[in-house]
């Protein structure tokens, strides 16, 4: 069981962490170098260092962003992807076992309201189709809800224009031509991609998102058929759409050993292209997290596995999503689950 950790400017100190029992890993990144730059090695030293000192292992760095150059397949793609592969190696050097990344164009996990109000009382991230079509875009990406990188109005109007021209085909062609280049490097580096699918999984903005179903992750596996080339499956990213079956999509990639790293957490659907993100129970939102954590069971999953997105409770503030409290508790509760699924199968924990 593993825990975000945005680093020492984190209002979530790694030492209340440690007051987690259940907790032993740790999920992080360097948050001071410019996309598209290679991270350095002594820096990730640096940074697994601080993590063992406190009694963690840095079970997977999460994430080294993809340039947006290299997923529009521009003139520079070669030279950001060297970058990219120094640093895949660089992570080998430092002994850090998995990479989450992801292929979303130009905005990340994309949210409508960073605190939707709940009836408990506390609030939570929430994505409503209407509310994003209705944002303006025109100055920008300043004040847009969700973690994106930050572009001004002609910046943005220039990707979005650029990415009007791309095809869905168009970005499956320059994933692969990515990972033709940079699984290599982490089979020689012993380093573990995992591809975090599309959050929302459907088309925002205009802009073309592949990474939503099971069909597309069975793609990105023969994009390049390594163990290295695997998944991050994230629950809530998948399960905000209906049709996605979260417990056979875990069975068929964990039983071929190619889901590398596990985020888990609920939603609840709403409405078409509408949800809101919940506590982790089953009985919160629309996900049945036993079914969930009984695939991975079942399947062997050893990689790390980490609570995602929480509420905000008990009058919580600070990074919306990455609160301590929630997360705490549905890091208790999955590993409530993992314990009794692992002794009904005479397993230990």
């Amino acid at each position: 069981m593993s825990f975000r950790w945005y680093g020492e400017s984190d209002p979530v100190t790694i030492d209340k962490i440690r007051q987690i029992p259940v907790v032993r890993g740790i999920v992080s990144a360097l948050y001071d170098v410019p996309q598209g730059e290679t991270w350095p090695l002594e820096k990730l030293r640096d940074l697994r260092a601080a993590v063992e000192k406190k009694g963690f292992v840095l079970s997977a760095i999460e994430s080294i962003p993809v340039h947006e150059n290299i997923k529009l397949g521009r003139p520079d793609r070669d030279a950001l992807i060297d970058k990219y592969r120094r640093s895949i190696r660089n992570m080998g050097e430092a002994g850090i076992p998995v990479l989450c990344y992801n292929f979303m164009p130009v905005f990340d996990w994309t949210r409508s309201n960073m605190a939707f109000p709940l009836a408990d009382g506390s609030n939570a991230l929430s994505y409503d189709d209407a509310e994003i079509l209705a944002m303006d875009l025109s100055n920008g990406t300043e004040g847009l809800p969700g973690w994106s990188t930050s572009y001004d109005a002609a910046e943005l109007r220039g990707l979005l224009d650029a990415y009007r021209d791309l095809s869905e085909e168009g970005l499956w062609e320059n994933l692969g031509y990515f990972l033709e280049k940079v699984i290599p490097a982490a089979e020689e580096a012993g380093v573990k991609m995992a591809l975090h699918p599309d959050d929302p999984p459907w088309s925002i903005f205009g802009l073309p998102r592949i990474i939503r179903d099971e069909a597309a992750l069975d793609r990105v596996l023969k994009l390049a058929d390594s163990p290295n080339n695997g998944l991050s499956v994230c629950t809530g990213s998948l399960g905000a759409h209906p049709r996605n079956d979260l417990s056979a999509i875990i069975r068929k990639f964990g039983s071929m050993g190619r889901i590398h790293f596990a985020h888990v957490r609920n939603v609840k659907i709403t409405g078409k292209g509408s949800f809101h993100e919940s506590a982790h129970p089953t009985g919160s939102g629309s996900l049945d997290m036993h079914a969930v954590m009984k695939a991975y069971s079942d399947t062997g999953f050893s990689g790390p596995m980490r609570p995602d997105h929480g509420r905000m409770i008990w009058g919580e503030t600070g990074k919306p999503g990455y609160g301590l409290y929630d997360r705490a508790l549905g890091a208790m509760y999955l590993s409530g689950l993992w314990e009794a699924l692992e002794r009904e199968k005479g397993g230990h924990c």
